[in-house]
């Protein structure tokens, strides 16, 4: 079977097995009870809202990789890695459900220790880590933190309808698009299967009539993913500055969590701790509808991620300018974002 056809097959599956399993789990949510209650001033929703869209996310990248590994035969180095973030995923999965579900005993200092030991499995587990680092322990150290920090990210940014889904969407097709080259054949399915699961259960989150969300249970198991497989490609072999294009791919969300955390600093706040400060929010407050806010966003990643694909391409002076001149466009848009009150 050719690989156009094996991507393809990876990309329905998973396409499918979303659009079936979301308004099953749906209903699942609504049986068990697992709801987001607007019980806080912090939600943004007006009605108890099912979770475990997650879940969908999780059965159609998962029955997807399994699929297409059962239609043609692996490396035996890519299904080791398959296998490592896989376990790594399930890890942080199961963590997302018992948030989701309130259990009442689950702090920010426990999820953290499962977030970092989940890292550790596909860290030292599996040996996937960032290799241009050639100090083991360093290399190992600042994998782990960078997993468990996107992971994060994508949690924090999930405070809108399709805000979250559809920045992953655009980050695993970008980090298939640039490994493709390379032949990182675990990169490849994931990122595919990823994308297929994510837009079969977009629909649904956008929904008025059948709405459900993620939970943690998916912000943290797609982060998880997309911060795995970051580390799993080569990015060029011009220049050591294009190592630093996952930053544009995964640039949305790495700049909310930083934004979000300085405006709660400046208040005497805990970063950990929920608020209204989010970019999304802001925007809200702004004048700004959400859809039009959707469509800004996706246009940045796009945008972010083309420049991302060219920062791999383009010589060291000018992908240093590249560089500086996104560098400055951010700032300028948190000057612009500071400017709102939010109470």
């Amino acid at each position: 079977m050719s690989s156009e056809i094996l991507y393809l097959t990876a990309f329905v599956t998973a396409l499918i097995i979303s659009i079936l399993a979301t308004p099953l789990c749906r209903l699942l949510a609504k049986k068990l009870n697992v709801l987001d209650n607007p019980v806080t001033a912090v939600k943004t929703h007006k009605i108890s809202t099912p979770y475990l869209g997650g879940v969908a996310i999780a059965l159609g990248w998962l029955v997807s990789l399994f699929a297409v590994r059962y239609s043609t035969s692996f490396p035996d180095g890519t299904l080791r890695s398959l296998r490592g973030i896989i376990i790594g995923a399930l890890v942080v999965l199961f963590l997302g459900l018992i948030d989701d579900a309130k259990f009442k005993g689950l702090g920010f200092k426990s999820k953290l220790f499962i977030q970092f030991a989940a890292a550790c499995i596909v860290v030292f587990g599996f040996d996937i880590r960032i290799n241009f680092i050639s100090i083991y322990w360093l290399s190992c150290l600042v994998s782990i933190f960078w997993i468990v920090g996107i992971t994060n990210a994508f949690n924090i940014i999930d405070i809108m309808d399709g805000l979250s889904s559809g920045i992953a969407t655009i980050a695993a097709l970008a980090f298939l698009f640039i490994s493709l080259p390379t032949e990182q054949i675990y990169v490849n399915f994931c990122a595919i299967a990823l994308a297929g699961a994510l837009i079969g259960f977009m629909p649904f989150n956008l929904s008025k009539s059948k709405k459900i969300f993620m939970g943690d249970t998916g912000s943290l198991f797609i982060g998880f993913i997309l911060a795995s497989l970051a580390m799993g490609t080569e990015y060029t072999s011009i220049h050591e500055i294009g190592l630093f294009a996952p930053l544009f791919i995964l640039a949305v969300p790495i700049y909310e969590t930083f934004l979000v955390s300085w405006f709660r600093i400046r208040k005497g706040k805990l970063p950990f701790m929920g608020s209204k400060d989010h970019y999304a929010l802001r925007l809200e407050m702004m004048g700004l509808k959400r859809k039009n806010i959707l469509l800004i966003t996706y246009a940045v990643c796009i945008a972010l991620a083309v420049c991302a694909y060219f920062f791999t391409k383009l010589s060291g002076v000018y992908a240093l300018m590249l560089f500086l001149f996104i560098f400055i466009c951010l700032w300028a848009a948190s000057i612009k974002l500071a400017s709102v009150k939010v109470e």
